[in-house]
């Protein structure tokens, strides 16, 4: 097409110059005798004027309508000074147009193709392609790419290896649903698409290449939210004899440098938390820092209360009754707080107790709640002291086993810290630490917390006889109540290894199906290694202001993990089904 610049890169320095532009139009005006068209590109817009002296091109001109592509010559003159477009960055000039060839027509678009699209995003996702012809998508995948360029750089320049590792694996126990691949020429077997390339990154660091890294495709089968996708892409860091101290120190750099270069925020040294604080201060394990809001206890003031609303759980050691002051808040209406009641519901609470601050001068009268009087005056008194209420406060309550009043005060910390702009800062990251080697299930159960090839900070004999309270090797980094990204020291030690595989349940029978090949290699001379991988959708969607992954992916799934553009998943002939040894079942059946 002998294209000599992008639209969006005209600058006056140009003027003067005849140049070859190729594009959509964004928008035609036709003022008489003059026709301007808005010529789009993937670099930005540039204004393209052709009147009558352009013969025959400036008929053509006349028949173009929107997204349609041209090719366009002209010469790049500057604008007067009244018509100057301080809003674009080629703003101050045009091109004035010799020649036009059409290169393609264009239907009236599904949408209005800016940002102030407003249908709904199903049509945006059937019509991805059009849909990314908007600024802001185009911002936000340059935007991405241009990230990506810089995590490559940095840690390339640092050492790591980018090495690809299988999409077609086995099945391994990471916390969610695999998807599975029928194999044809194994009739009855199935490939996995990897969840993460955990244990391949390891076999790395036991053949010997001590830094690696890779820009991983991973899939889950889970249900979806808006920092979820059923198929996304993880920064994979791996390097073999470090501590977790090394590995943070260096994802912190990558992290720190990214911000730097593509936002100018400079970060300062990231604070560290234990995971057993974060739970017992903000009731997460991702804790929102810029909301400067904390839960308190105070279990020890309700257990003698009549009250078994409180004093149940009070006396519970696996309940939690907590207390979650909002200063100013006293000037919430009744149907706010009812609204924020339903909020907590969401999390398992059956209710949300609260106590206005009126006036504390006035003791007990200068208190506004329904509870009071089942408090009593002195407990509430003490309760308002414990948390260091002040006139035009207002605390709620929760009162629950410990995992719901965590979840629901630690989501109504959020939700009234956005709803009443409580944000102390722009941005706040904080690494979280010393996790719980194992979590335990409604049966009873113990689960890896993270995956069954974290390091424990304890010996293996300790881990046997109290594993329920052993600490992991684990770190997870949180940006703004978002985890960007966890990892942790692995197990290199096969004795400790078999150690967590019996903690789990998993017999050796299962240890040799599933992870022969792991306890193989680390039979011959498995360095001490770590990682941690990063959700490069979460960490660009937390850049860019966007409120889904799904608007900085070009094309991704729907909440059903569906992809409406192209009508996936689909059906398959039987002729297809035979071949891999595939029968359906009937609904019914």
């Amino acid at each position: 097409m002998d294209r000599t610049i992008y639209c969006g890169e005209v600058r006056s320095s140009h003027c003067d110059q005849k140049i070859i532009l190729t594009g959509w139009v964004d928008r035609r005006r036709d003022h008489g005798g003059v026709i301007f068209l808005d010529l789009r590109d993937r670099e930005g817009i540039v204004q393209v004027v052709f009147d009558s002296d352009a013969g025959t091109f400036f008929d053509t001109a006349d028949r173009v309508r929107s997204e349609f592509v041209l090719k366009v010559t002209g010469v790049v003159r500057p604008r007067t000074a009244d018509t100057v477009n301080t809003s674009m960055d080629t703003g101050e000039i045009e091109v004035y147009g010799t020649e036009l060839e059409i290169l393609n027509n264009a239907q009236t678009p599904p949408f209005q193709m800016d940002e102030f699209v407003t249908v709904g995003e199903d049509v945006r996702l059937k019509y991805r392609y059009m849909d990314l012809r908007r600024k802001d998508m185009q911002s936000a995948l340059r935007f991405r790419s241009a990230v990506t360029s810089s995590i490559r750089n940095f840690l390339v320049d640092d050492g790591y290896l980018d090495i690809e590792t299988p999409i077609m694996t086995r099945a391994t126990p990471e916390g969610a649903r695999d998807y599975l691949i029928p194999s044809r020429t194994h009739p009855g077997e199935f490939f996995a698409m990897p969840q993460s390339p955990q244990l391949f990154k390891q076999m790395l660091m036991v053949a010997g290449f001590d830094r690696y890294y890779q820009i991983a495709k991973c899939f889950r089968d889970e249900d979806l939210r808006a920092d979820r996708q059923p198929e996304f892409t993880q920064i994979d860091i791996e390097a073999s004899f470090v501590s977790e101290d090394d590995i943070m120190s260096t994802t912190e750099r990558m992290i720190t440098s990214v911000f730097s270069e593509h936002l100018n925020v400079e970060f300062s040294k990231f604070p560290q938390m234990t995971y057993k604080d974060a739970m017992h201060r903000y009731g997460s394990d991702k804790p929102d820092l810029r909301i400067p809001l904390e839960l308190v206890e105070i279990k020890d003031l309700l257990k003698d209360i009549e009250f078994k609303v409180f004093s149940g759980p009070a006396n519970d050691p696996l309940s939690r009754v907590t207390a979650l002051k909002v200063p100013g808040g006293g000037d919430l209406s009744r149907k706010q707080i009812d609204d924020y009641t339903k909020f907590v519901g969401i999390y398992g609470a059956k209710g949300l107790a609260w106590i206005k601050v009126n006036s504390l001068e006035d003791g007990i009268e200068g208190l506004q709640s329904p509870i009071i009087k089942f408090l009593g005056d002195d407990v509430t008194l003490s309760v308002m002291e414990r948390v260091s209420a002040q006139n035009g406060d207002i605390v709620f309550f929760g009162a629950d086993i410990a995992s719901v009043v965590s979840e629901a005060l630690g989501a109504l910390r959020c939700k009234v810290g956005e709803d009443l702009d409580l944000y102390t800062c722009d941005w706040a990251p904080l690494w979280v630490v010393d996790f719980p080697m194992f979590e335990m299930t409604d049966s009873g159960a113990l689960t890896p917390l993270h995956h069954p090839f974290t390091a424990p900070s304890c010996s293996a004999r300790e881990l046997e006889n109290d594993p329920a309270n052993a600490l992991s090797r684990a770190y997870d980094m949180v940006l703004n109540g978002v985890e960007l990204g966890g990892g942790s020291i692995r197990i290199h030690d096969q004795e400790m290894q078999a150690v967590v595989f019996e903690v789990l349940g998993i017999n050796d029978q299962e240890q040799r199906e599933k992870f022969g090949f792991l306890l193989d290699a680390l039979k011959f001379g498995a360095p001490p290694h770590g990682g941690v991988a990063f959700g490069l959708d979460r960490l660009i969607m937390l850049m860019v202001g966007a409120e889904s992954i799904r608007d900085v992916i070009a094309f991704p799934k729907t909440q059903s993990a569906a992809c409406l553009l192209t009508d996936a998943p689909s059906k398959v002939d039987r002729a297809q089904l035979r071949e891999l040894n595939i029968r359906l079942k009937n609904k019914d059946d």
